[in-house]
């Protein structure tokens, strides 16, 4: 039940996250299918700085699974009461695989797919881009790979 609980406030928390950080959808356009991310570059609408491959991109995200990896730790130690390893690590990946897939399914596929809101202007006639489910679908396994290392540093926090 307590797992339950969670996994409810942790979906609610990473919406609320997610709908402040899209209030400028071009912001978030390399979390987009590629083909946007292309019509959007040709529309000199992109910035750069923000694309994946640079080295302070991966600065981000690595420093990103890091801080996640210590929330979840000290969430799984305190209060879940995880005190090996293994069941600090497990608890962990199992948290963050139901947000990854409630952010695949609902936030991506439900929502973010059919509000017009993320619809980038220049871009409005590409629906069937926008309705690319496979491409978040993709995204929730790469979500599950990503989660292991931060479910180990959720481990190692739950032992110390």
């Amino acid at each position: 039940m307590l797992f339950l609980v969670e996994s409810i406030i942790a979906c609610v928390v990473f919406t609320l996250f997610v709908f402040l950080m899209s209030r400028d959808p071009i912001k978030m356009v390399y979390n987009y299918p590629p083909t946007i991310v292309e019509r959007c570059k040709s529309l000199g609408l992109v910035d750069e700085s923000n694309r994946p491959g640079g080295v302070t991109f991966y600065v981000k995200k690595i420093t990103a699974m890091a801080i996640f990896g210590i929330m979840l730790g000290l969430l799984v130690r305190y209060v879940n009461g995880c005190t090996t390893f293994w069941s600090g690590c497990l608890t962990a990946y199992a948290l963050w695989c139901v947000v990854n897939w409630f952010d695949a399914f609902v936030l991506d596929c439900l929502w973010f797919c059919h509000d017009r809101h993320y619809v980038i202007p220049g871009t409005e006639d590409m629906a069937k881009d926008y309705h690319d489910y496979w491409f978040h679908i993709k995204g929730g396994f790469i979500g599950m790979l990503l989660a292991i290392p931060a479910a180990l540093v959720a481990g190692l926090i739950t032992i110390l």
